[in-house]
């Protein structure tokens, strides 16, 4: 295994699963590639803030990765502003394994664009691994 792909966001199933894909590339020496992937109506936060912009998301992404010890893995990181299910699918392509929360914000968002978890596992050319968040 040589390149895996974790979806992140502020939920707790979306850093589950980013600490869940950095062991894993930690086992496999693999380079992790994080996505962050945002829009201006669809926002990886639990609440919507109309100034939320790539500056946000890279601050963002920051917080999340501070919050695992990512100490002798590969990361490359990507922040994408477009919708996450579409955007997790093209940087699946090519990797070993994508790795997404089993619950992201939901919400109104959940039932307007259904669950990326769900596309993801549907759509991806690789395996996925569905990580839930600790109770």
């Amino acid at each position: 295994m040589n390149r895996i792909v974790v979806g992140v966001d502020e939920s707790g199933g979306g850093r589950a699963a980013l600490a869940w894909a950095v062991a894993e590339a930690r086992r496999w020496e693999a380079t992790l590639e994080v996505v962050l992937a945002w829009s201006y109506l669809v926002q990886p936060s639990s609440e919507f803030r109309p100034d939320f912009d790539a500056e946000a998301a890279e601050e963002l992404l920051d917080r999340l990765l501070a919050e695992v010890d990512t100490a002798g893995v590969e990361i490359d990181r990507r922040i994408v502003n477009e919708l996450p299910a579409p955007t997790l699918l093209a940087a699946a392509d090519g990797a070993d394994l994508v790795v997404v929360g089993a619950r992201g914000l939901g919400g109104f968002t959940g039932l307007l664009l259904g669950s990326v978890s769900q596309q993801v596992v549907t759509h991806a050319a690789c395996p996925v691994v569905v990580v839930r968040r600790p109770d």
